[in-house]
């Protein structure tokens, strides 16, 4: 399975995008595809052995729209959708423009005189009706052409029995138009034949103005739509603009300025004091303080030395800094962020699907009530003209554009909204998930705690000073990986004490290692993985009992060395909890949402931890392997759960969880596996997180009851429904103004999560 993106054009409503979508998900190979009316994207998922990307682009040409391939290396500009926007909102501003150059004249000829403005004698509707008419004529002609797009796409979709909105325009404003020439040709025979009843009849109702003014009013409320679109991608669009595009590295010994995308991995890069860092990479040479905000949200800079990581887009504040690029082009932190906020953007949350099924019926449905309307009121002994007013109205107020765009455009909010605060959705599902959740797993070290334990007590038991002990600790913790190995290791550099050679070392996750030291084996762990692999009836460990239960009580981890007959002695090692930690904690409990922390260590150490943490429930002495268990187990207890983790053996849980929260500084397998990631490794984002889900999802409620609610309201307005009772009806000019206030109100309402406090 391949997965690829397509820019396209043409769309100009919900109908449209679920026009697409029915087309293209009707290929074999397709698995799943979701188009996005905001960003005029699609995504598709598909089998390359069955189809290709030609294939899907000539079924969007087939359904009447355009498509493209969106290559990789244009990414970052071409697929969000915000240059198409751009130019979409320049064109439309030219076309309401010029528009209303036409239409300005148009209504001061058809209404001047109703108001007492003067006109010139030889078009006056008194004195000159057929150059009246004409001059309408005349003034509406261009505004059609120059709104020629709304008639080439509503009438080729209408012509594939996939009506959309342009259709209802279309239909609409061609309808007044076709009626205007109808009563300019009767007024021309009533002259000739010297029937001025029937030429005041007709001269006072040409309808030339509404379907121009029509016209005009949609294009404008389409401009201001495409304006408010815009602001909606605020967040990306500076993300990408803070892309820099110049690295200055060394070739040959000199200093060299080269595009950043011609950066390569191995590259010696040299940043100073206000440059942009161009890739990642590992400090070699400096000490600087760099602003990383453009990525992690974060304020305060970062203090960077050798051996420490810079992230591409951060900014070198005070000093020199010299790096080796380790990440480039696409590999980059900025260019993954940028997709994965792309990639969210584009993508449809669950809730929209309601709106997607609503879209395939709601336009045929709407023209289906048009011409009941008119028909109905012609049946009623209503004049032709008013019957057809109300059939236009009725088609123009009913377009769906708030109806498409009452998702996507909070969904775009709401991930831009949390990419400034480091926090990064993956998709429209994830952001909706987070809304629902019923309990918050984290994981012990790394996620809750630092992830820096330190060894607080060495305590010998045979033969052994606290140096030799601690020696044959770090000789085996040598060839670990994990942090707590760090920790010990670190401990022997300080005492700056020289290792054992190890040989046969052999490692099991969760419980501990062993090798052959001076030809004996010794083993490093906890005591029930020391109790499995000695001869527990050659030694007592239960003389161990009081020492590991006073570490335990003081929350530290005990390890316990032992050769191949004896436990020489225990090591305490503590990892203190970040500072935001109890307060996420807290704050999440106050939400009514159950946490649970997991961890490794024994139970009394466990608990001890857990107070100090505040958890509701701690799970404790979980091997790798099941945490994925753990994580299974609550969600067959009915809860919807969301696991928080950083390393490689939190994967499959952050996988399994219902969404899964991933620190950005553990691995990428972890990374990878999360719907969330937290760029600034801070629990107390995972509140954030949710707070900014129920407040979006509250958002695409509001806009989708508005939406709903402006058309069970419009459209019997429109059709003359309140006429007979309290004299209401709606004209084709308010009908369009109030169609296009519809979608401005609901990008202004998504809007408002930019304000929304987290």
């Amino acid at each position: 399975m391949t997965t690829e993106k397509f820019n396209i054009t043409g769309m100009a409503c919900s109908a449209c995008a679920a026009h697409v979508e029915k087309s293209v998900s009707k290929l074999v190979g397709v698995q799943d595809l979701s188009v996005n009316l905001l960003t005029n994207s699609m995504s598709v998922k598909f089998d390359e052995k069955q189809l290709s990307s030609q294939d899907i682009i000539h079924a969007v040409q087939e359904a009447g729209y355009s498509a493209f391939l969106v290559q990789p290396e244009k990414t970052e500009s071409s697929s969000t959708g915000i240059d198409y926007v751009a130019k979409e909102q320049q064109a439309l501003k030219k076309r309401f423009i010029a528009s209303l150059i036409f239409l300005l004249p148009l209504i001061y000829l058809s209404m001047g005189s109703m108001v007492g403005l003067p006109l010139p004698l030889s078009i006056s509707i008194d004195k000159n009706p057929l150059l009246f008419a004409l001059a309408q004529f005349l003034l509406t002609l261009p505004i059609f052409i120059i709104n020629g797009k709304f008639f080439t796409n509503g009438f080729r979709a209408l012509g594939k029995l996939a009506p959309t909105m342009d259709s209802l325009v279309a239909i609409g404003s061609s309808a007044a138009f076709i009626y205007g020439v109808y009563a300019l040709i009767r007024i021309y025979l009533g002259l000739k034949q010297g029937d001025w009843e029937l030429v005041s009849q007709f001269s006072h109702n040409l309808f030339f103005e509404s379907g121009a003014t029509i016209l005009t009013l949609i294009t404008l409320g389409k401009y201001l739509e495409a304006r408010s679109k815009r602001r909606t991608s605020d967040a990306l669009s500076k993300l990408i603009d803070s892309a820099p595009e110049t690295a200055t590295v060394i070739r040959f010994g000199e200093e060299v300025e080269i595009p950043a995308e011609e950066v390569v991995v191995g590259d010696m890069v040299s940043i100073r004091p206000g440059q942009k860092i161009p890739v990642d990479g590992e400090v070699t040479e400096g000490i600087s303080a760099v602003d990383e905000s453009a990525i992690t949200g974060e304020s305060i800079p970062v203090t960077k030395e050798p051996g420490d990581t810079v992230i591409s887009a951060s900014i070198n504040k005070t000093g020199y800094l010299l790096f080796r690029a380790t990440k480039v082009g696409a590999d980059t932190t900025f260019s993954r962020i940028v997709k994965l906020l792309e990639e969210a953007s584009a993508s449809k949350a669950p809730i929209a699907r309601l709106a997607d099924r609503v879209s395939r019926v709601f336009v045929p449905t709407v023209i289906l009530i048009a011409l009941i309307s008119t028909v109905v009121w012609l049946l009623l002994g209503q004049s032709f003209e008013f019957a057809l007013s109300i059939g236009i109205s009725v088609l123009i107020i009913s377009c769906p554009c708030a109806l498409g765009l009452a998702t996507p455009v909070a969904i775009m909010v709401g991930t831009g909204r949390g990419a400034e605060n480091g926090i990064l959705f993956k998709s429209g599902e994830a952001l909706e998930m987070g809304s629902k959740l019923d309990a918050v797993v984290f994981d012990k070290t790394g996620t809750v705690t630092k992830g820096e334990p330190r060894v607080t007590d060495i305590v010998p038991i045979r033969d052994l000073d606290e140096n030799g002990l601690l020696k044959i600790a770090a000789s085996l913790e040598a060839y670990s990986e994990h942090p707590i190995s760090k920790a010990v290791l670190n401990r022997a550099e300080e005492k700056k004490l020289s290792l054992y050679p190890v040989s046969n070392f052999v490692a099991v996750p969760g419980k501990g290692v062993s090798g052959e030291i001076v030809e004996k084996q010794c083993k490093i762990g906890n005591q029930a993985y020391i109790s499995e692999n000695i001869d527990t009836a050659a030694i007592d460990t239960t003389a161990l009992d009081e020492l590991l239960f006073t570490v335990a009580q003081q929350g530290k981890t005990a390890l316990l060395v032992a050769d191949d007959k004896k436990v020489l002695g225990v090591i305490g090692v503590a990892d203190v909890l970040k500072p935001t930690s109890r307060r996420a904690v807290d704050e999440l409990k106050s939400m009514g949402i159950h946490t649970v922390m997991l961890t490794g260590d024994n139970r009394l150490t466990a608990h001890a931890i857990q107070k100090e943490l505040g958890a509701d429930q701690v799970i404790a002495e979980v091997l790798p392997q099941d945490k994925d268990m753990a994580i299974q187990e609550l969600r067959q207890s009915g809860m919807k759960v969301a696991m928080v983790g950083d390393g490689i053996n939190d994967a499959p849980a952050l996988a399994r969880a219902d969404l899964g929260f991933a620190m950005s500084a553990g691995t990428d397998v972890a990374v990878e596996s999360a719907d969330v990631v937290l760029m600034k490794n801070d629990p107390h984002d995972v509140v954030t997180a949710i707070r900014l889900s129920k407040a979006t999802l509250k958002n695409i409620k509001q806009n989708l009851f508005w939406a709903f609610f402006y058309n069970t309201i419009g459209i019997p307005l429109a059709a003359g429904v309140f006429y007979t009772i309290l004299g209401w009806t709606l004209s084709p000019t308010f009908a369009a103004i109030a169609m296009s206030l519809s979608s401005i109100t609901v990008v202004l309402n998504a809007l408002r999560l930019k304000r929304v406090p987290l």
